[in-house]
């Protein structure tokens, strides 16, 4: 508990203090890149003081020089700073509760990240279609699929809206099975416990020639990827559709 207490501290006073500044010099110069880099280094940070070691496998098998979309599932509160601080420069669908922390939350849109209304249909898919111009300009997004934590561990049933997107788009899907997040931290508990993140990035899957319509065929393949990354007790007791 004592661990977890110096983390969250360190942390807020890191995002008070550093992003604080950091915003100060972006609102200056009209360049947001800094405040990418600030983050990095707060993921790394907030990695090490937890006693978080990650692991990756497969980085050689993201396309160099394009955007695509990142789609892993999501066990905890630590798989985000995992994969940001393991991937090439990423934009994040984020629910808009998180856009609303000080300091945080206008980094985030000063960065391009895109909030998600989950309670309201209409809004979700309007940031459906802003992430959709973002990625057309170039920009790589990370997105969960399964819209929330898992509260077991264990992989959930997929939404839709993030495959209309990369269809949409037109850009590849490149699936991530990350494993261990939910030893670590699970939904609904404060405590953070050290341990490994192990991070298996897979093949690219291609969305091009699909349409919206197609959006089923995707997920499933998306899903059975993750799936393959995933131990045992982190898979579905009873399969899920995708």
């Amino acid at each position: 508990m004592l661990r977890t207490l110096f983390v969250y501290t360190a942390v807020s006073l890191y995002i008070l203090i550093a992003g604080l500044s950091i915003l100060l010099l972006s609102a200056i110069t009209g360049n947001a890149n800094s405040i990418y880099g600030a983050s990095l280094l707060g993921a790394r940070i907030a990695l090490r003081l937890a006693g978080i070691k990650v692991v990756v496998e497969g980085r050689e098998k993201i396309p160099a020089g394009r955007a695509v979309v990142f789609m892993s599932n999501h066990q905890s509160n630590c798989d985000p700073p995992a994969l940001v601080a393991n991937l090439p420069p990423v934009l994040i669908l984020a629910k808009k509760e998180v856009f609303r922390i000080p300091v945080l939350g206008r980094g985030m849109r000063m960065m391009g990240f895109i909030p998600v209304d989950r309670k309201s249909r209409e809004r979700a898919f309007g940031a459906v279609d802003q992430a959709v111009e973002s990625l057309k300009k170039g920009n790589s997004f990370l997105v969960f699929p399964e819209g929330t934590r898992s509260r077991d561990g264990r992989l959930q049933a997929f939404k839709k809206g993030t495959f209309v997107m990369a269809i949409k788009a037109g850009v590849p899907i490149m699936p991530i099975s990350v494993s261990g997040g939910s030893k670590i931290t699970r939904k609904g508990e404060f405590t953070v416990h050290p341990g490994t993140v192990r991070i298996t990035i897979h093949d690219p899957i291609p969305t091009a020639g699909y349409t919206a319509a197609d959006r089923a065929k995707v997920a499933a393949q998306v899903r059975g990827a993750i799936l393959a990354g995933l131990a045992a007790d982190e898979k579905p007791l009873e399969p899920h559709p995708a």
